[in-house]
């Protein structure tokens, strides 16, 4: 089969193979047929070592398709079912679990690595793969374990189905789950970007009254206002702006980058006893610096939202009901469609600020 790998951290591109096949199934585990994957800028930071994880790996972490093969002990799916991947798989016995917080569970971080694809046949350039971050979405088939499958129905189109299983559940849980945005409640949002824009979407449905948009992209800020932004800043105008607000600062900030020059522009920007909603994935050595007095005097919360701030399969349920009776739209925020085979491709629209939401065509 085709899968697209990534042989040493720091490359560009990947290795677009079709000598590529899916290995581990077995007792508890799902082989998928994969019709369609979203292309996330975490993929992107993985490849350069933003994120941690080891090479060679095959990207891709949302993802949709059909149930093909179930192993022993698996009844939560069965074959011929439509699901999404989740990248954060619970193991449903930890504390986090057993608290309602499943979305916090580590027990599939302790799963990177573990091979699930070989290529190369038995020829001198033969080697193994690691799906990201246990899943791997960039081939035509994985085998994920039961616990990073989510069942979903079955008029829910592939693509909108991946990008539910990342960036659109981490921004909408973000502003319902995690912020709890109220009615009429100001909101500016960092980064343009596929989380950004849902988060966007987030604040929308729980009833802002005003939600700014920040991003040094002209065409990226201005497309948010589609989705239910108000405005469009550069981030050069957004401490005037903040300033004019009542009590000098936004009610809620989203920083949906992941870099720490934007949570600190994002806590300035919030008013005393504002919220920072922390939703973009940086990295581990990216340290923001704030003052012990105006941690204590502002009393502005910093409220990092990982996954959605909740069970995946309640963040799935909300978005596919949201989507159901058009209050968000998700398939405006699909801008490109690429073969498997073109994923460098994308790549390059993602980097270049060209493309929201990439969809990969496995087939």
């Amino acid at each position: 089969m085709r899968a697209a790998v990534l042989h040493r951290t720091g490359q560009e591109t990947l290795d677009v193979r079709d000598d590529v096949e899916v290995v581990g199934f077995g007792p508890g585990r799902v082989r998928i047929r994969l019709r369609a994957a979203g292309l996330c800028h975490s993929d992107l930071s993985a490849m350069s070592g933003v994120l941690s994880h080891p090479a060679p790996f095959v990207p891709g972490h949302e993802g949709a398709g059909d149930v093909v093969e179930i192993g022993e002990g698996v009844t939560e799916v069965a074959v011929g079912d439509r699901v999404l991947l989740s990248w954060m798989p619970s193991c449903g016995r930890c504390a986090h679990c057993e608290r309602g917080r499943s979305h916090l569970c580590v027990a599939g971080l302790r799963r990177l690595g573990t091979p699930g694809f070989r290529y190369g046949g038995d020829g001198p350039g033969a080697g193994e793969a690691s799906g990201f971050y246990g899943t791997g979405t960039f081939a035509e088939e994985v085998v994920v374990d039961r616990d990073a499958v989510v069942r979903v129905p079955a008029d829910l189109p592939y693509e909108l189905a991946a990008l539910i299983g990342c960036g659109v559940t981490t921004g909408i849980g973000a502003a319902v789950h995690t912020a709890r945005v109220e009615p009429g409640a100001s909101v500016a949002v960092i980064g343009a970007g596929g989380v950004g824009v849902a988060a966007v979407q987030g604040a929308r449905v729980c009833g802002a009254g005003r939600i700014a948009v920040v991003d040094p992209v002209v065409s990226r800020r201005e497309r948010a206002l589609a989705f239910g932004a108000t405005e469009a800043l550069a981030p050069e105008e957004l401490r005037a702006v903040a300033k004019g607000l009542p009590g000098g600062g936004f009610d809620y900030v989203f920083e949906a980058v992941g870099r720490s020059d934007t949570v600190r522009a994002g806590y300035d920007a919030a008013r005393r006893g504002g919220a920072v909603v922390v939703i973009g994935a940086g990295a581990q050595d990216d340290q923001v610096r704030f003052g012990m007095g105006e941690l204590f005097f502002n009393e502005k919360r910093l409220l990092p939202s990982l996954y959605g701030g909740a069970p995946l399969s309640r963040s799935v349920a909300l978005v596919v009901e949201l989507w159901r009776t058009g209050r968000i739209d998700l398939a405006g925020m699909v801008t490109h469609r690429v073969a498997l085979a073109e994923v460098n491709e994308a790549l390059a629209q993602m980097r270049g600020g060209e493309a929201l939401r990439t969809i990969v065509l496995p087939g």
